[in-house]
Parts: structure tokens; sequence; C-alpha cells
């Protein structure tokens, strides 16, 4: 396997009629987290359904486990940020995470013992096993987050992509997830995701910061300088020393 695992230049996204990406160029190399920071608006999100394939380049190239986004459907997994769910719709936990196997499986076809222990695996790691009965619009917000990531690692991957899974959550989910994050490694796996905070950016191994382009990417070092999140967040006052930089956004435009 190539050691790169996603690679971009001249790459321009958007939406209808308007750019979300200017410009922008990386490589993400395999094995790694690699955290996509910068404000509201900045394409951070963009850039991650453009990797999950659901965006397609305006210009530029971009690749993903060796190809165009999308061509490697079940080597990559994408969890959306949580759906509210309808109350009284009557899906269970347990069948919510199995739907991760459907990729594999399809849908129609029986489970093996292999898919049910994948199953199995991925609410324990989440832990959400004593949920596994339970409707999905029984569960508060952050239970229903461990379940839609349990649901992404159920599926065969290499790829996790991850739509600020840490945004807005409980300490139990908060810390569930992040162990997941950083520990999916040693399953051979990489992890991309979206997020808002600056300390998780800074504990990841590979960052790109958005500013309605990549102003930078590579090691965190390299890229979370004082100039380069001055540049994403139109920050000119920046404080070098600010007591409190982990989330940027509440000061950022739109």
């Amino acid at each position: 396997m190539s050691e790169i695992l996603a690679r971009a230049a001249g790459l321009v996204l958007g939406y209808g009629d308007s750019i979300a990406v200017a410009d922008g160029e990386f490589e993400v190399p395999v094995g790694s987290v690699t955290a996509i920071i910068g404000p509201n608006g900045s394409g951070k999100s963009t850039v991650l359904h453009a990797l999950a394939g659901i965006v397609k380049p305006r210009a530029g190239s971009l690749e993903v486990l060796g190809a165009p986004p999308g061509r490697q459907i079940r080597r990559v997994s994408y969890v959306m940020q949580t759906v509210a769910i309808p109350r009284g719709v009557p899906i269970t936990v347990r069948e919510t995470v199995a739907m991760g196997r459907y990729a594999s499986v399809g849908w129609f076809r029986r489970f093996g013992d292999k898919d049910q222990r994948r199953v199995k695996r991925a609410m324990e790691r989440m832990r959400i096993t004593d949920l596994a009965d339970r409707h999905l619009w029984e569960l508060s917000g952050g239970q229903r987050q461990r379940v839609y990531v349990a649901q992404g690692i159920a599926q065969e991957h290499e790829l996790l992509l991850l739509d600020e899974p840490l945004t807005g959550l409980d300490i139990v989910t908060a810390r569930t997830i992040d162990e997941l994050i950083h520990s999916e490694h040693e399953n051979g796996h990489s992890v991309i995701l979206t997020t808002h905070d600056l300390d998780e950016a800074r504990a990841a191994d590979y960052v790109i910061l958005m500013g309605g382009r990549v102003v930078a990417a590579g090691p965190p070092g390299s890229v979370l300088t004082d100039a380069n999140l001055a540049l994403a967040y139109g920050l000119g006052a920046l404080h070098a020393h600010a007591p409190d930089t982990r989330s940027l956004d509440d000061h950022a435009p739109e």
C-alpha cells in the first residue's frame, strides 16, 4: 500500500454557484489521525465530503486510497454528525449498528458469524451493549452519536471519516470516541475528522487548516502557528498567548 492515504492538488470544491474551497493541496499519510480544522464556513466539512465522494471536485485532483473518491466505498466508512430521529421510529441500537455490515453483506443476505462478531465488538468499543434493544429515538444525543460511530466501525474499512464527532457531547461519549480515534491505527486504520477544537487538532498526527482554502497542511506544530491561525480565522488581533484558544469559532466569521 502507498504511504499516502489521500492526496489533493489544485483542489476546487463548491455547491451550486458558490465556491467553498478555492485551492487545496495536501498529502495525508497512511495510519494517521488527521484533523481538518477551521472556522465556520471555511470548507472543512466540504473537504471531508469530497474525501467521502459526496462532493465532486470542480477542478484539480483528489485521490483516496489511490483512486478517485467514491471508488473505494467498501474501504471507507463515513460517520456524519448526529441526525435527529423522529419519535416512534421502531429501529433498535443493534439494528442500527448492524447496518454498517450492509456494504459487505448486502441488504437481504443473512449475517454470518463474522458479521455478528463485528457488530458485537463495535457496540462494546462504543460502550452501548446495554442499549442494544433500546430504540434509537429514546437515546440522548451523546448515546446516538456513539451508535453512529459503532455503525461506522462495524463496516469493513481502512479509512474512518468523522464529521465533528466530538462537538457538544457529554464527557463519557467524548472520551469514548476520542479513545477510538487515537487507537484505530492499532487495527491498521486511518482516521480523518473535522473539529473546532485546537487541542484535538494538536493531538492529531496531521492537520489541514482551512480558511476557504488550505491555509496549511502538515504536522500540528508546523501548521497551528499564530500566523497561520490568524490567516485562517481572519483574526488580526489573535493574541499569541491567549489563555484559551481551544475553540475559535465563537469569534470567527460565518
